[in-house]
């Protein structure tokens, strides 16, 4: 991979991986609904111009069906899951169950898409949900003030991811991502402002929470998705899916930085299992051919 294809591969991943940290700074002060409407309204607000001078808001038009249900099921919703996560679980334990994300959608494209699944790659679905029961096993708690439904959430967001990323491929699989992103973000704006608009803070929000929310909506999601384009671009789909695997890292590394978390052996093995089972499930490892024995 070239210097600046990797480069920018780790730039994708410490952003996004302190994505996870500006949520747990800022949904305290602001709520899930509130926060969520923020991050994807600011990246609309960022990426519409874009859109406007290359021509693309008559394709967002022409598609506006199909890129609405995307911006719920990749945006609104799962942002939203991650929001109400990040209230009680840390930065770092939410990093490492978000590496599931491209499972999920190998599991969504067999069921509905009926893509083909051969055996390693089944198998590697079942060690990454494996990973999921290790790292979380301890914290399915559902009395008064555990953290089961926290968890529950954070293991349903991924698959909104996997049922956007297979009705993209059945119905807007023709669209540019910057039309499908910047109509995405629009439509998720749309769908949380009631709630949003519903569970506004009544009390001033520090300066601290608005910085975060706005590096969350500026960096984490508007440059995020534009470097993602670019990377797609120059290394192609599979290359830059690649990201999942340097996400958790930063996750954990920002959260033990710059919130004190602590990284604890669970966690580690929780990660360890859940990239090895992603890795077999993208068909990343595979089983090396039989070579045949020459006859003397």
């Amino acid at each position: 991979m070239p210097r600046r294809d990797l480069m920018d591969l780790l730039l994708l991943a410490a952003v996004w991986g302190g994505s996870f940290l500006f949520m747990r700074i800022a949904v305290p002060e602001f709520g899930p609904g509130p926060l969520m409407e923020l991050r994807v309204g600011l990246a609309a607000l960022m990426l519409l111009p874009v859109a406007l001078l290359r021509g693309k808001l008559p394709v967002i038009a022409r598609h506006w069906k199909a890129i609405f249900v995307v911006g719920a099921l990749n945006s609104a919703i799962p942002f939203l899951l991650y929001a109400y996560a990040a209230q009680s679980l840390g930065a770092g334990f939410m990093s490492v169950s978000n590496a599931v994300t491209p499972v999920w959608g190998a599991i969504i494209g067999w069921l509905w898409l009926k893509d083909r699944l051969p055996l390693m790659r089944t198998i590697g679905l079942a060690i990454a949900f494996l990973g999921i029961f290790v790292l979380s096993w301890d914290k399915l708690d559902f009395s008064s003030g555990g953290d089961g439904p926290a968890v529950l959430a954070l293991i349903a967001a991924p698959m909104f991811y996997g049922i956007a990323a297979n009705w993209t491929k059945r119905f807007l699989s023709t669209i540019d991502p910057l039309s499908a992103t910047t109509g995405s973000m629009i439509s998720a704006a749309l769908v949380l402002a009631p709630l949003a608009i519903a569970t506004w803070p009544s009390q001033a929000v520090s300066w601290q929470a608005w910085s975060a929310t706005i590096t969350l909506a500026i960096a984490c999601t508007g440059l995020a998705y534009l470097m993602l384009f670019r990377l797609i671009a120059s290394v192609g789909p599979t290359g830059a899916v690649s990201v999942t695997f340097l996400v958790p890292l930063f996750g954990v590394l920002w959260g033990a930085w710059f919130l004190d978390e602590t990284l604890t052996p669970q966690i580690l093995a929780g990660a360890t299992v859940i990239l090895i089972g992603t890795a077999l499930a993208l068909g990343l490892i595979r089983r090396r051919p039989a070579t045949q024995k020459s006859t003397p």
